[in-house]
């Protein structure tokens, strides 16, 4: 529940939310002003477009490392042309799920250390 006069990052083009088909997209939510101060969602496109790092490289440099330096919290879940996605974040947890073309279902974000559950869904 955000506190009366708050913007969401989420909503804000190159804070939570951004897609480039040359390298990815991304949504991420968190705390609005680390996510806005460092255009958080299109820096990580932006490294894996003109550094060549992986998606996942990027992503975790951004949220793990960028965004903990200035004690700001969050995460994304990423996706690149290529189908590899991305989902770090830095809080205690934060649930994601996705779903591969083959039936492949991961659960995951519970916790830091829980494990992944994967299973498969029958067509």
């Amino acid at each position: 529940m955000k506190m009366p006069g708050r913007v969401g990052d989420s909503p804000i083009i190159g804070a939570g939310t951004y897609a480039n088909n040359e390298s990815c997209a991304v949504s991420g939510t968190g705390t609005g002003e680390f996510y806005m101060r460092n255009i958080v969602a299109a820096d990580i496109c932006e490294r894996v477009r003109y550094l060549h790092v992986t998606l996942e490289q990027a992503a975790n440099d951004v949220v793990m490392k960028e965004l903990v330096d200035q004690h700001g919290d969050g995460g994304v879940i990423a996706l690149d042309p290529k189908g590899n996605i991305a989902s770090p974040f830095n809080t205690n947890g934060m649930m994601t799920a996705t779903v591969r073309a083959d039936g492949k279902v991961t659960l995951q974000g519970w916790s830091k250390s829980a494990k992944p559950i994967i299973m498969s869904v029958a067509r």
